[in-house]
């Protein structure tokens, strides 16, 4: 007797769950996608909380110094491109979103890249990865390795890619960048940085 009111109890708890996904799932679908962006930066699609340390650097402010080294041992340094345009870019190989962008990036460089430096950093990831992804793919535009995650860490960037724009005297000039670019819209920032 006592199993079969284990068997009935445990056979009315499994349809009352399914009952309460069934309805969740529905409420889901009547909501639709992320209805509210709650990041302020009208370049995001969806939306997050995040703490403020994540806000990153703002326009105005001096865009911090770092040194990181290449695949191929060379070494770069954001204090010897001032006086100069800069595109600096966060991004990681596992990234589908960085991956959208990265033709993008590669068109824009072969465009324009004695007008504009474009510093594409890789965001705390192992070599061979780095290695083996740039050569599939032919990219050929600087791709520093952040290989402990800090300049990621010290400019904000919580999502990947993003991307800051920085003009000849080294300060950010624009809202960072969250989520890919196309070639267009780094047209249109090459053309407002000074």
């Amino acid at each position: 007797m006592k199993k079969v009111i284990f068997g009935i109890s445990f056979l009315v708890i499994l349809v009352g769950i399914m009952i309460g996904n069934i309805a969740t799932d529905k409420k889901e679908e009547e909501a639709g996608p992320n209805l509210y962006d709650v990041t302020g930066d009208t370049s995001v699609s969806g939306g997050m909380i995040a703490p403020v340390e994540s806000v990153g650097i703002q326009p105005g402010e001096a865009a911090p110094d770092f040194s990181l080294e290449t695949l191929d041992g060379e070494v770069v340094s954001l204090s010897e491109l001032k006086g100069g345009k800069v595109i600096l870019n966060f991004w990681a190989t596992w990234c589908p979103p960085c991956r959208e962008e990265m033709p993008e990036i590669q068109k824009f460089y072969d465009a324009h890249q004695d007008d504009i430096k474009i510093i594409a950093v890789n965001f705390n990831e192992k070599d061979e990865k780095v290695i083996d992804f740039l050569d599939e793919f032919g990219y050929t535009f600087p791709s520093p390795l952040d290989r402990e995650g800090s300049v990621g860490k010290e400019y904000g960037v919580l999502t990947l890619p993003t991307t800051y724009f920085i003009n000849s005297d080294g300060v950010i000039q624009e809202p960072r960048h969250v989520g890919p670019m196309d070639y267009e819209f780094m047209e249109k920032m090459l053309d407002t940085l000074n």
